[in-house]
């Protein structure tokens, strides 16, 4: 069968490779359409420390069942999403009950070959039917990432939520506050994704391009401060902000990663006795409150995807993505 192969950082190609072998308690998927996050940008350019090479991407998925199970559900010809990920059951995430943060986690596309091929072999429990389209379907996995870290942050419709970075896991927290019905700030230097925010239930926007952000939060809280602060950008900057910004009492979620080591006034952790967390992938629960946002047509599908390609096209969207990064929100590969 064919796939879209990650030879080396900068080239990807399409190859043949082995079919799967179908093993017992397993679901053989046809694998329908593939989308493309930051995550696999880096893994095109080499700057993912997880991923060697040779490499099949891929961690968002729609498929269709093609052998299935006894569970109606879950038949063959039924159109399904799933969850990427492993969990061990014997490590101290997964027996808290939080197997997304699974010490020995395999992700699709990134310690593991992942599903830009023609067919997959998937264990039931990983497997999301849902009255979807292929493209929702798709848009499933990359939306439960934020999704995970509002849940991680408590929020209420109570809430005042700030999400700093509008990109495509910043923007699944937006959505996952608006779905809440918190008022929520979605920030960025973007117009275009600050767009595509209102659409998914920003009540407020801020261009720090523009706006300074410290009397522009002050303003839309009543210089109290966001309730939460879910930063998923990554600078060093950006952490200390959520800090900085948040209300006394708040929490403070960060799902991005700092690529460089961050400095703190730590008097702020204590003065204000903050919730800092970390979010990590996401649990089956995200995923079911992801679909019923879906299937209930609250999120600017169309507006959150750049591009559809074929499977032939897909190498040479990946290479004019790595130089111009700016320009893409999203990417899919259709598979048909």
């Amino acid at each position: 069968m064919r796939a879209l192969v990650l030879r080396e950082p900068g080239q990807a190609e399409i190859a043949t490779v082995s079919e799967p072998v179908l093993t017992p308690n397993h679901l053989l998927l046809k694998v329908r359409m593939v989308g493309f996050c930051g995550s696999d940008l880096n893994s095109f350019r080499g700057r993912n420390p997880l991923v060697s090479f040779p490499r099949i991407p891929g961690h968002e998925v729609s498929a269709t069942i093609v052998e299935g199970s006894r569970n109606p559900a879950l038949a063959a010809g039924v159109d399904v999403t799933l969850s990427p990920y492993t969990s061990c059951g014997h490590c101290p995430s997964c027996r808290r009950g939080r197997p997304n943060a699974c010490q020995f986690n395999e992700t699709l596309g990134v310690q593991r070959d992942g599903a830009a091929t023609e067919y997959i072999v998937v264990p039931p429990e990983r497997i999301y039917p849902a009255k979807l389209n292929l493209k929702e379907l798709c848009l499933v996995e990359p939306l439960t990432v934020g999704f995970h870290a509002v849940a991680r942050g408590q929020v209420t419709a109570e809430d005042t939520v700030a999400v700093l970075g509008c990109g495509g896991v910043g923007l699944g927290a937006v959505a996952a506050s608006g779905f809440r019905g918190a008022k929520t700030i979605a920030i960025d230097r973007d117009d275009e994704k600050l767009n595509t925010a209102r659409a998914a239930g920003a009540t407020h926007s801020i261009n720090t391009t523009r706006e300074e952000l410290h009397p522009r939060l002050a303003e839309l809280t009543g210089g109290r401060g966001p309730d939460v602060i879910i930063e998923a950008i990554g600078l060093p900057e950006t952490f200390r902000s959520a800090v900085e910004e948040v209300a006394f009492t708040g929490r403070v979620v960060y799902i991005g990663y700092a690529k460089e080591l961050v400095a703190y006034e730590t008097r702020l952790f204590v003065q204000k006795e903050l919730d800092i967390l970390g979010s990590r992938n996401a649990l089956p629960e995200d995923f079911r409150e992801v679909i019923r946002m879906l299937e209930e047509h609250r999120f600017p599908v169309d507006d959150a995807v750049s591009s559809i390609v074929t499977m032939n096209e897909a190498p040479r969207a990946l290479a004019a993505w790595s130089e111009n990064p700016a320009r893409v929100k999203k990417i899919m590969m259709h598979m048909d």
